[in-house]
């Protein structure tokens, strides 16, 4: 039968081997009873010279003592028997007897009635302390706390990279496979095998996939547990079933149940669950579809009803505060703020596509730029809009800029002249794209040498010689304002402004 959760009785940190406790020099303890090859697992140690420590006793303590409670004539009776059995009865993991001042040998029927109940006893010498083997105990579970930490870390950061290969499923089960020396299995929801890693018994194969069953829900409004878990062969299994919703379950089997099995076992379960709904959910095979259409030579606005929506803002952001580049993680999360899953992690900067009816917001650590709502055909033209509207917000330290979309005095003029006025007046730039981008930002930034620098992350005295190589190859004084109005009309018309 399935385990059934229960309130931990031992602490959530990890225990300490008995084996790890004797091996400190500093302690000089000495194993002189009970089983000699147990993994004994000690969770604390308990100081007490109660006669019967039992209803003070939790399970899995190092019951220590320095035997006050011992009467003179113990050893022609049962005290030693009934005390060892009372602190097996309440779970105690092991007992250490202090030498001196009370006794100066253990007694033998103390360690005959440990031999008998299978209960290690430490003899503990007079120059070690109750308090110091105490802080051993905490010391040494620190240590396997870090290394639990350790581990899990280096677990969680193998899975994500798994989840990321072109094969993510088999690739996450093979990790998780490998971290918990087991198996994993993702069943379906008709319970069959879809992909599984690693090694199991034949028996604990076969229950591992009822265990499944347990955890997946019966119909669409059945509900069932979110994780199971059973012993079977020696062998500890454990189901958890996926958020998808769709009857998708994690299987795993192990020879043992390390700490840390849980979280690992849970960050993969998420991982699928990623993985699986994205799979199953309409969205997903919307943007699959889409994807393959452009691929095939489709032009976007073919594929756009796919995606949903007529219109589009196309978002750049860049981290609002200079450190590492955003990762796929990050730019995920700013995709599912904007309301989108639509995103394109780039050089140190995400795009993302947006419906245009959802007014992207300012977002907490982001600086953004936004197009003008354009069809699918001026994606291409609103990606640059887009960047031009970050490289602005850069400059000049604005959370969010939007391109703007207002009627001015170029529309009065027949975009045809309009077109071939500016090509004739820019002529002279034509070959040079640094030089017309440098001079676009710089009049936009209304002649700020340093924000322009900023938008376009050059040094100062970059835009300094661009600029001034526009003025000999225009053979125009850019302080005056008519020329700096009538060339930003041009670039306007050559590119958008």
């Amino acid at each position: 039968m399935p385990d059934t959760p229960s309130a931990p009785a031992v602490p959530p940190t990890p225990p300490v081997p008995l084996s790890a406790l004797l091996a400190r020099e500093d302690l000089a303890l000495r194993q002189i009873a009970g089983p000699g090859d147990s993994d004994t697992a000690i969770h604390w140690a308990h100081t007490s010279e109660m006669a019967d420590p039992y209803p003070y006793l939790l399970g899995g303590e190092l019951l220590l003592t320095a035997g006050v409670h011992i009467p003179e004539a113990a050893g022609s009776g049962t005290y030693f028997d009934d005390y060892v059995s009372r602190i097996v009865a309440a779970g105690g993991a092991a007992l250490g007897f202090g030498l001196a001042p009370v006794h100066d040998t253990v007694p033998r029927a103390l360690v005959a009635a440990c031999d008998h109940y299978g209960l290690p006893l430490l003899e503990v010498p007079p120059q070690t302390t109750f308090s110091g083997v105490a802080r051993a105990v905490w010391q040494l579970m620190a240590q396997a706390r870090l290394a639990e930490l350790r581990r899990v870390t280096e677990a969680q950061q193998s899975l994500a990279a798994a989840a990321s290969r072109p094969d993510p499923v088999p690739s996450v089960l093979r990790q998780l496979a490998q971290r918990v020396g087991g198996r994993a299995v993702l069943y379906g929801p008709d319970g069959a095998e879809l992909a599984a890693a690693g090694r199991a018994p034949e028996e604990a194969a076969r229950a591992l996939g009822e265990l499944a069953g347990v955890v997946r829900p019966a119909g669409p409004a059945g509900s069932a547990p979110a994780s199971a878990t059973d012993t079977v062969a020696e062998t500890h299994l454990a189901a958890y079933a996926l958020g998808t919703g769709q009857g998708f379950v994690l299987g795993v089997a192990a020879a043992r149940r390390d700490p840390g099995d849980h979280t690992i076992a849970s960050v993969a379960a998420v991982l699928l669950t990623l993985l699986t709904g994205e799979h199953q959910s309409g969205t997903g095979a919307a943007r699959s579809s889409a994807l393959v259409r452009l691929l095939l030579g489709a032009p976007p606005e073919a594929v756009a009803p796919l995606l949903g929506g007529d219109r589009w803002v196309v978002v750049h952001a860049r981290p609002t505060r200079d450190g590492p580049a955003p990762d796929a993680v990050a730019a995920s999360a700013l995709g599912a703020a904007l309301g989108s899953t639509l995103v394109d992690l780039g050089d140190g900067f995400v795009r993302v596509l947006v419906p245009a009816d959802r007014a992207p917001a300012p977002q907490p650590g982001w600086t953004l730029g936004l197009s003008a709502p354009a069809a699918p055909r001026d994606w291409a033209a609103a990606d640059t809009q887009a960047a031009r509207a970050l490289a602005r917000a850069r400059a000049t330290r604005t959370a969010l800029v939007r391109h703007g979309e207002r009627t001015g005095l170029a529309d009065l003029v027949p975009s045809a002249e309009a077109e071939l006025h500016a090509r004739t007046l820019l002529a002279p730039l034509a070959q040079g794209t640094a030089l017309t981008e440098t001079l676009r930002t710089w009049l936009s930034l209304h002649g700020s040498w340093d924000r322009t620098a900023v938008a376009l992350s050059v040094h100062r005295n970059t835009v300094r010689q661009r600029i001034a190589r526009c003025t000999a190859l225009l053979g125009v004084d850019l302080d005056d304002p008519d020329v700096r109005m009538e060339l930003w009309f041009a670039l306007k018309q050559t590119g958008g402004g």
